[in-house]
């Protein structure tokens, strides 16, 4: 059981912030969720920002500990650790929705890293519900109804859609 004794208070938006708050943590929930990765070395060299691997283990380990992910054998490479999404992470859906609208109106943020969030904010909350279904399907292995289309196919499309018209390419 957790006290308030053993954080700075029980205000919740501290309590959110001690868990997703650092530098780090609520960038790795979002890779895993909008770019699908789910092991550390996908993490490690996919992420935008660079994170380092001791920086990259401690959160993970964090994360862990604070029932965020969890991490298991991967069945499809034995050597492997396949990290999923719990789901008081999955239901930050919402959060990184508006983390990603706000930012939008008010930084100078690149279209081809914005489109996830432009999407999202537009979706609203039909969208957002339909992804952490396809997340918790994903990372948690429970069914969604059938033949509801992919949300994140939705939005990785639209990002390379941006990427390949930022480079001129086709």
């Amino acid at each position: 059981m957790i006290h308030v004794e053993d954080h700075r208070s029980g205000c919740p938006i501290n309590l959110s912030l001690e868990v997703i708050g650092d530098r780090w943590s609520l960038l790795i929930i979002r890779d895993m969720m909008f770019g699908d990765r789910r092991h550390f070395r996908a993490l490690l060299t996919n992420s935008e920002e660079g994170i380092a691997t001791n920086i990259l283990a401690d959160r993970l380990q964090r994360l862990t500990q604070l029932g965020m992910i969890t991490s298991a054998p991967d069945p499809g490479h034995k050597q492997r650790i396949l990290l999923s999404l719990t789901e008081p992470a999955i239901q930050l859906v919402p959060v990184l929705a508006h983390l990603g609208a706000w930012g939008r109106r008010h930084l100078p943020v690149t279209p081809e890293l914005s489109i996830r969030a432009e999407l999202l904010e537009h979706g609203g909350p039909d969208l957002w519900d339909r992804f952490m279904d396809e997340l918790r399907e994903k990372h948690l292995g429970l069914p969604r109804p059938p033949g509801t289309p992919s949300v994140l196919r939705e939005l990785t499309d639209a990002y390379l859609a941006e990427v390949s018209r930022s480079t001129g390419t086709r």
